[in-house]
């Protein structure tokens, strides 16, 4: 079995290889661009939840940043299957979905983890001290694998990038300036919050800012993740099986 799934896996990395430069550069700006504004320009003036907001905000990049680069191969996908029928191969070949799905989810997990990395040396640079729970490392995990294993869903099912760019608009987007990021979702209207705790960023975000600042990391919060992660790359698999039919 993992014949195929390294055979997906390492074909991803090595395209990756050859544009990691371009990549790394463009996926470090956004976060860059917000630390600029939003930290410096608030920097200790201003307190969220005890905490610094740069403190506050760092946690919320991290979860940002990791969601992009790991979603974010649904584009690739997209690319590789509509112009250069490489789905078309993997699904003729002796290679089952599973391996193709977890091969995918893997580099996105790959590319997540990188950016989050990116984010740890900027809060060097801006001089922000985060405390390290020993749960960060399955949180991000986790968390990069559940939105890796969304983009192999929504690849699978879009028909062309018109459709994928409507699914980052009206999903995606959404979940990114709603879920915590950059404010606490307790300050949002009661019917809000009903909403945003559907979504799996709203979870995320919660336990991975508490495992970088010191808060208490909720047990529930992390096993919602789970199941999230359970649900999209069970998505992921009934979404090659139509693809392939």
């Amino acid at each position: 079995m993992f014949k195929g799934f390294t055979g997906v896996l390492y074909r991803e990395l090595n395209v990756f290889r050859r544009k990691a430069k371009k990549q790394i550069l463009a996926s470090s700006l956004s976060p860059l661009l917000f630390l600029v504004a939003f930290g410096w320009g608030f920097g200790d003036k201003v307190t969220v939840e005890g905490l610094s907001y740069i403190t506050f905000l760092i946690p919320g990049l991290v979860t940002m940043s990791s969601l992009n680069q790991s979603y974010s191969i649904a584009q690739e996908i997209n690319i590789t299957r509509f112009y250069f029928h490489v789905f078309d191969e993997y699904l003729i070949a002796p290679v089952s979905h599973a391996e193709i799905a977890l091969g995918e989810a893997v580099y996105g997990i790959f590319r997540g983890l990188l950016s989050t990395i990116l984010i740890f040396l900027f809060s060097l640079l801006f001089g922000v001290n985060l405390v390290f729970n020993p749960i960060f490392i399955p949180a991000i995990l986790v968390h990069t694998f559940m939105f890796a294993s969304l983009g192999v869903t929504i690849a699978m099912i879009v028909r062309d990038h018109g459709d994928q760019a409507t699914v980052n608009t009206f999903v995606i987007t959404p979940m990114i300036f709603l879920c915590g990021t950059f404010f606490p979702v307790d300050k949002l209207p009661a019917l809000v919050k009903g909403i945003i705790f559907f979504f799996p960023l709203t979870y995320s975000t919660k336990v991975i800012r508490a495992s970088l600042t010191g808060g208490d990391v909720s047990v529930l919060y992390l096993l919602a993740m789970v199941g999230f992660g359970i649900i999209f790359f069970s998505t992921a698999l009934l979404a090659l099986r139509r693809v392939e039919g």
